[in-house]
């Protein structure tokens, strides 16, 4: 019973906050980082022209060596962004925001190579812009 009321005293006075959203900034620092991955392997395999993606699709404009490059470069610059929000700048935010955005308007644009894929990418990449607009604000410094 002592050690009970000892944490809802040590509750009461704070020593015990945690920042809420916490978990959801690490969720997307940790899915910003696969997704670049991801879209590493996803480029590669697309300049390489692979035989994993659809034959004879239409892009929007060029080729699908043209989007394999294109995605391998997001793919970089999201494994740039998942590693800078660990230093709790907003401009860490903010990149990492605008990255998956744009990757976002890449998988989507990159749909007529491999569907599902792109549309289950484009689905990860909402939900990072989500946990960072949300919960990666200045509080997080406050850690």
């Amino acid at each position: 019973m002592a050690t009970q009321s000892a944490r809802v005293s040590a509750a009461s006075t704070g020593e015990y906050d945690e920042v809420r959203g916490i978990g959801w900034v690490m969720f997307a620092v940790w899915m910003l980082g696969l997704a670049g991955v991801w879209n590493l392997i996803d480029g590669i395999l697309a300049i390489s022209r692979s035989h994993v993606y659809t034959a004879n699709a239409n892009y929007v404009f060029s080729d699908l060596r043209t989007w394999g490059w294109i995605i391998t470069v997001i793919g970089g610059l999201q494994l740039l962004a998942a590693f800078a929000i660990f230093t709790g700048s907003q401009l860490a935010r903010w990149f990492g925001i605008v990255i998956a955005g744009i990757s976002a308007i890449g998988q989507l644009a990159f749909v007529p190579a491999f569907p599902f894929w792109a549309l289950m990418m484009f689905s990860v990449d909402i939900i990072i812009i989500y946990a960072l607009a949300v919960y990666a604000g200045p509080r997080l410094r406050e850690v």
